[in-house]
């Protein structure tokens, strides 16, 4: 059985070389018809014209081929934009939560352990001028780029819906989230060819194959193939849809218990933006292609909506995180915190480091220049200048998550203990 394995991995990869992946990639090893997943569940629809920078085919195979963190380059304080514009204090508590993460590691550990000595002498409130001699004091400034080594970027939103549930299903909850199953089966490719670092393949068992994973259509049959997996049920179809999108989300139950759910697996099966199709079918326009748009579009086309939502066989699984969480898990395995954590391409910044970025405010020329923690990774956060900006909890912020696309720099702090390999 392993053998197998071993070699479908071989040939997943082989077609995941040639594709620009969203988030998952088709394969097609013999007759078997495996998936590549070469990211995580992205964390926003991208469904707007492609602007410069954007992800395009060959990127994506020059990415591949490109060494981990090699598009940074070093920069000076004085070089980023709108460093003394911000209140760094308010992004104390994000670094502090990167710290939890990060400060058992070796190149991490002082300045970690430096951050904590602040925090004794601050009452766990530095402010500004303090915060900024820390970073000065204990990092290096780096530029990040493109493959073209161009510097400018595309900056998207991403936030925690707030969704309305129930432990036991009804009428009024009929629609649940699922817990991983228990046949779905992931191989890491890295461990068998320890250059295909963040790839991996998802299926499930028949005999000794690995065969595709079910899809959404055949999870979401009433005869489920994994039913006994459900944990929570939600009121509106359509919020789980997008709940899937962003990857977290807080479920409001009847009795006013408020529930943390975030991202705990995926079915490898490749992910199909459903603003793009409605674009293609003509029921939308690029301009009121955003979430919000899609979301009016659905409640008015119900019988419309379940075939719709089939054209992306991609299929998140869940999990309850703990109570009294600030905010929900990123990729770091902390919890990311509004307007300060952001999501980025970790093979091009490392977790948990601390990023300034400088773009606007959604649909706006309005500045937003902020000190921020690479705290989450998602499928369409692929490049070096690129990052998803996480706007908290609620309509608000889903309003300007759903809203932003915007141009923007970024650039990555480091430990002065750094090495790049």
């Amino acid at each position: 059985m392993m053998f197998s394995l071993v070699m479908l991995a071989a040939g997943a990869f082989t077609a995941c070389a040639k594709k620009n992946v969203k988030n998952t990639a088709l394969v097609r090893p013999a007759a078997s018809n495996i998936k590549c997943d070469c990211a995580v569940i992205t964390p926003s629809e991208q469904i707007s014209e492609p602007k410069p920078n954007d992800a395009n085919p060959a990127e994506s195979k020059e990415a591949t081929k490109t060494a981990d963190y090699s598009l940074l380059k070093p920069a000076k304080w004085d070089e980023v934009d709108g460093l003394n514009q911000d209140n760094l204090s308010l992004a104390w508590p994000a670094w502090m939560q990167s710290c939890t993460a990060l400060g058992n590691k070796p190149i991490w550990q002082k300045a970690c352990g430096a951050a904590t000595q602040l925090n004794s002498i601050t009452a766990n409130k530095p402010d500004t001028e303090a915060v900024l001699t820390y970073f000065k004091q204990y990092f290096s400034v780096y530029k990040t780029t493109n493959i073209d080594g161009t510097d400018n970027g595309l900056i998207t939103g991403y936030y925690e819906p707030l969704l309305k549930g129930n432990r036991t299903k009804s009428a009024k909850y009929p629609y649940p989230l699922y817990q991983p199953p228990n046949d779905l089966v992931t191989v890491e490719l890295d461990s068998i060819y320890p250059e295909l670092k963040y790839k991996r393949v998802r299926g499930r068992l028949v005999g000794n194959k690995l065969v595709p994973y079910y899809n959404r259509a055949e999870i979401e049959l009433d005869t489920s193939p994994i039913r006994g997996r459900e944990f929570i049920y939600i009121d509106d179809i359509i919020d789980v849809f997008f709940l899937q999108i962003q990857g977290s989300g807080l479920v409001q139950l009847e009795n006013g218990e408020q529930v943390h759910v975030g991202y705990a697996d995926q079915n490898g099966q490749t992910y199909n933006s459903i603003g793009r199709l409605l674009i293609e079918r003509g029921e939308l326009t690029a301009s009121n292609a955003s979430m919000q748009g899609i979301k009016n579009w659905a409640r008015n086309n119900l019988s419309k909506l379940r075939e719709l939502l089939n054209s992306n066989p991609s299929y998140v699984f869940f999990r309850e995180l703990p109570a009294g969480l600030p905010g929900p898990l990123g990729a770091l395995g902390v919890p990311i915190l509004g307007e300060r954590s952001v999501a980025v391409d970790a093979k091009f910044v490392p977790l948990g480091a601390p990023v300034f970025l400088s773009t606007t405010e959604p649909n706006s020329t309005k500045s937003l220049k902020h000190l921020m923690m690479a705290q989450d990774t998602g499928g369409a956060i692929k490049g070096g200048v690129r990052a998803d900006f996480f706007w908290g909890a609620g309509l608000e912020a889903g309003a300007k998550a759903g809203a932003m696309k915007q141009a923007g720099k970024i650039w990555v702090l480091l430990p002065k203990e750094f090495v790049f390999k």
